[in-house]
């Protein structure tokens, strides 16, 4: 663990570890507002040693929700709320940064479904989406901005912009589901690029900006790792400080681009990025394993390790990490002896 323990700088953030937690959505809000399940359950993880955790999807609208379950930081009224958990996480020496996102046609309980264009997602649960209007497009940049003010008002030592998985700012970058024939159609990365820049213009100069993309699209006529980069590389200059390479998500997945799933599945895709792009990513896909986590970071395919379904498991992933190597890393006073 010569790696994935050890320390990461970047501009004003530093992380005791590797380690970062991704966001997975948990459906138990009301209103948007985050309760006493999310306190408990983003504070046991910097309990269990996490270098960044990464709070699940948290909407900039009302119908940006996925479901009327998740988070929101669409109104001031939130920003106590959230101030409440970052401030608990940071008693354990975690960092704590936040994912701010708009569902678009993914919104399964709004009863306004937006997105780039009129294409519905595949599936009965889902509706018919509206195409935002010019200046719609334009209000929801503002609306983007908006949030990451609450988020630096709530302590946040930094934001990850959501455009992966088939979400918004995804639709609007993918050919397959972009046919506009206005600025934003012409353009498909605008829409991110502008986002990314009303963000920066509003969060500390010294507090690094992350930005999720899927890399790849895994349905039917998606677009490549090729594009992936392209994206990134925009992204980057509109103001990315560090990319978290996912791939999927805007469409159900079709055979022949079908992933091969084995530990660390999606890593190339983050190598590719950070060589191509010249840009720290963080990686994800079944990096269960600490020592594969390690392995990643240690032959420099990635700066980062997203872990998600292993830290729903095991709140102490961190710290097991640790002592399977017979080393009490990042271990609460509390927890000393049963480390010893």
């Amino acid at each position: 663990m010569d790696q994935l323990l050890t320390e990461f700088k970047l501009k004003g953030l530093t992380l005791q570890n590797k380690a970062v937690m991704s966001p997975m959505c948990m459906y138990s809000a009301q209103d948007g507002y985050p309760n006493d399940f999310h306190f408990t359950h983003y504070t046991s993880r910097a309990i269990g040693g996490m270098g960044l955790i990464i709070m699940e999807m948290t909407n900039v609208t009302p119908n940006g929700r996925i479901s009327d379950g998740c988070l929101g930081l669409w109104s001031d009224d939130h920003i106590p709320h959230f101030k409440r958990i970052v401030d608990s996480v940071h008693q354990y020496g975690t960092k704590i940064g936040i994912q701010i996102a708009h569902a678009g046609r993914k919104a399964e309980d709004a009863d306004d479904v937006v997105s780039s264009s009129d294409i519905k997602y595949e599936g009965d649960k889902y509706k018919a989406p509206r195409s935002l209007s010019t200046d719609e497009v334009k209000n929801m940049v503002v609306k983007y901005k908006e949030a990451a003010e609450r988020a630096v008002k709530a302590g946040f030592d930094t934001i990850e912009i959501h455009a992966a998985h088939g979400y918004l700012i995804h639709q609007f970058q993918s050919p397959k589901t972009n046919n506009r024939t206005d600025q934003y159609g012409e353009d498909r990365l605008l829409f991110g690029a502008e986002i990314i820049e009303a963000v920066k213009s509003v969060i500390p100069e010294d507090m690094p900006l992350i930005v999720r993309i899927s890399a790849k699209e895994y349905s039917k006529d998606g677009y490549d790792i090729d594009y992936g980069v392209e994206i990134a590389k925009r992204y980057k200059k509109a103001g990315a400080d560090i990319i978290d390479v996912s791939g999927g998500g805007n469409g159900p997945v079709v055979e022949d681009r079908r992933p091969r799933l084995h530990p660390g599945y999606q890593v190339h895709l983050a190598r590719e990025i950070k060589v191509q792009a010249e840009i720290p990513v963080i990686a994800v896909g079944m990096l269960d394993d600490p020592r594969v986590a390690d392995h990643v970071v240690g032959v420099q395919d990635a700066d980062l390790i997203a872990i998600g379904r292993a830290s729903l498991r095991d709140p102490h992933w961190v710290l097991n990490a640790g002592r399977k190597e017979e080393r009490a890393c990042f271990v609460p006073k509390q927890y000393v002896r049963g480390y010893q």
